[in-house]
């Protein structure tokens, strides 16, 4: 591997480096120094931090940059942004029983007025993030299953995505890293065709929405 493929591969590891580094944000002597020792692993020689810098400056344009333009225009057809306050998210190991758990869970949870619930299976275990008043009704119903964790305190906020969202590459990164830049841990992601639910903690609630209803003002710019 030569110097040029070597810091390609270490920059395009990492997008937002990739992004600081088309806005200007680094140094990129400072990226030369720091990357010196990877660069001279990959190419199994001694290398000098004026190649490096060198290689830097003549990478193309990056993939992530060209896709960052388009979601800008992207962002600005988001639609409505709803926040809710005072969940909870419930996961249980799968199970034979499970699905009949989450039955009688919607049987339950269609006679109360104003509560949420979704359910997200994966392959070994189901999360369950819903209304903190259904927590007593989990409870219960879920009772002979395997509980593996629970969260209390959660908030979610509910963007309606344009038609066009699965066209788009890149949608869900661009927002996700506005509020990770922002220093806010997001515990779940839920998705249909056209809605994302980004569920956080109640202290980053109104954070996260001010990011995200910036990003849907300016389109990310």
């Amino acid at each position: 591997m030569n110097i040029p493929e070597a810091v390609d591969k270490i920059i395009s590891q990492s997008p937002f480096l990739e992004e600081a580094l088309s806005d200007g944000l680094i140094n990129v002597s400072s990226l030369a120094r720091k990357i010196k020792s990877e660069v001279k692993t990959l190419t199994h020689k001694e290398v000098g931090e004026s190649a490096i810098i060198m290689a830097i400056n003549r990478r193309p344009v990056m993939r992530s940059v060209r896709i960052s333009k388009g979601i800008r225009a992207f962002m600005n057809g988001l639609g409505d942004i709803i926040v809710r306050s005072g969940l909870s998210d419930h996961t249980f190991e799968n199970s034979a029983g499970l699905g009949a758990c989450q039955r009688r869970l919607m049987d339950e949870a269609a006679q109360e007025r104003e509560v949420f619930f979704t359910f997200s299976r994966g392959v070994y275990e189901t999360t369950i993030v819903s209304s903190g008043s259904l927590d007593p009704v989990i409870d219960r119903i879920f009772a002979g299953e395997k509980r593996i964790s629970v969260k209390k305190g959660l908030s979610s906020v509910t963007l309606s995505l344009p038609k066009n969202n699965t066209e788009v590459s890149g949608v869900y990164y661009f927002i996700l890293k506005s509020l990770a830049w922002a220093g806010i841990n997001v515990a779940e992601v839920i998705s249909t065709s056209n809605e994302i639910s980004i569920v956080v903690a109640d202290q980053d609630v109104h954070r996260a929405f001010a990011i995200l209803m910036g990003l849907k003002r300016t389109g990310g710019g």
